[in-house]
């Protein structure tokens, strides 16, 4: 694969153009220990599928790495993995979680660059309590150390509520090169787009979709708000999602589809339409939207583990797994939905990915 430094102009084109990003998840073994079998297989999984880029050291892939001292490892694992991998010469964007307060997602965004990393994704869930002047200044600090992509987690998993305001304080920041918009919350996600577009950074930040309730819609509406008498048009660029570290080769044609439609200006078609609910049904049991998403992060893993991509659903946490019900309503989506999944795609090549 081919992983190269970036240049910041570089970067902006790359996500420009609209890639599909999975979040890459954790593999462990019974042991609750880094499994790298299976994480190498993942990657070389997403690599083969067409994602344009991966995240790594994300919620999917569990904030507790950390703590377990596994972030440095779990980066780097991805990182050779992706640059050893035969996936063709299209460029990659690698893109690595930071979180914490100012010292430690500082820390964290220097060791991202020193692996390689293109780009930070910034949580701010640590920031609690802080206003917008502490917000700004610990992503400016951030955003010095590698590009910086923006992210509007949803509260329900930690995030807080931003206003327009910060997200067109955010866009002045020079090196902010793309937003990650997934507050679940149509209200919250039209705050991004007009503080972007007050920030006048529209053409400079791209949008990448988080909203796994309205995956689909994200990728085909034109989102437009007035700036100086006139009416200024954004549209997500592509999707950053954990939902998408399943069934990502579906993933991956989606967005191609969804990106052709938009570009071409034509009517979006009620097929396409309706496709939106049915990809937020496979989410709703995916992420355990029954139980506040407790069951987020294993539910993916069950979806893996379905297809021989990982050994188990084991989490960091011992008190993580599957909610009641929850392994029956995977059962039901995989069959109703059975032509959204990339099962057979995933039996073709699982045993070279397992090498």
């Amino acid at each position: 694969m081919r992983i190269e430094p970036l240049a910041d102009g570089a970067l902006r084109t790359l996500l420009r153009e609209g890639l599909a990003i999975p979040a890459h998840p954790l593999a462990l073994d019974a042991g609750r220990r880094l499994d790298a079998r299976h994480q190498r297989a993942l990657t070389r999984y997403y690599l083969d599928a067409g994602a344009g880029g991966l995240a790594v050291g994300v919620h999917t892939t569990q904030f507790a790495i950390r703590e377990a001292g596994l972030y440095d490892e779990v980066l780097g694992l991805a990182m050779a993995t992706a640059r050893a991998w035969p996936a063709g010469e299209r460029p990659l964007v690698m893109i690595a979680g930071v979180c914490g307060r100012t010292p430690q997602a500082l820390a964290e965004a220097q060791r991202a660059r020193e692996l390689g990393y293109h780009a930070a994704l910034l949580s701010l869930a640590a920031m609690q309590g802080a206003d917008d002047d502490a917000l700004i200044a610990h992503c400016r600090a951030v955003a010095e150390a590698l590009p910086l992509v923006g992210f509007y987690l949803q509260p329900a998993v930690g995030g807080r509520v931003l206003a327009a305001d910060f997200w067109r304080r955010l866009g002045a920041i020079e090196r902010v090169v793309a937003v990650k918009v997934a507050p679940f919350h149509r209200y919250r996600t039209l705050d991004v787009v007009r503080g972007l577009v007050a920030a006048r950074a529209e053409e400079r930040i791209a949008l990448y979709t988080g909203n796994d309730d309205h995956i689909v819609l994200d990728l085909v509406t034109p989102f437009t708000v007035p700036r100086d008498g006139r009416q200024v048009t954004v549209r997500f660029a592509g999707g950053l999602l954990g939902h998408w570290s399943v069934w990502t080769r579906q993933a991956v044609a989606l967005l191609a589809r969804c990106r052709e439609l938009a570009q071409s200006g034509a009517a979006v078609p009620a097929e396409l339409l309706a496709l939106d609910s049915r990809v937020t049904d496979c989410n709703a049991a995916f992420f355990d939207v029954a139980n506040d998403f407790r069951g987020g992060i294993a539910g993916c893993h069950e979806v893996l583990r379905r297809q021989g991509l990982l050994d188990g659903i084991w989490c960091l946490d011992p008190r993580e797994g599957l909610s009641e019900g929850q392994s029956a309503a995977i059962d039901r989506v995989c069959r109703e939905h059975a032509d959204l999944s990339d099962d057979a795609f995933v039996a073709a090549h699982l045993e070279r990915w397992l090498a």
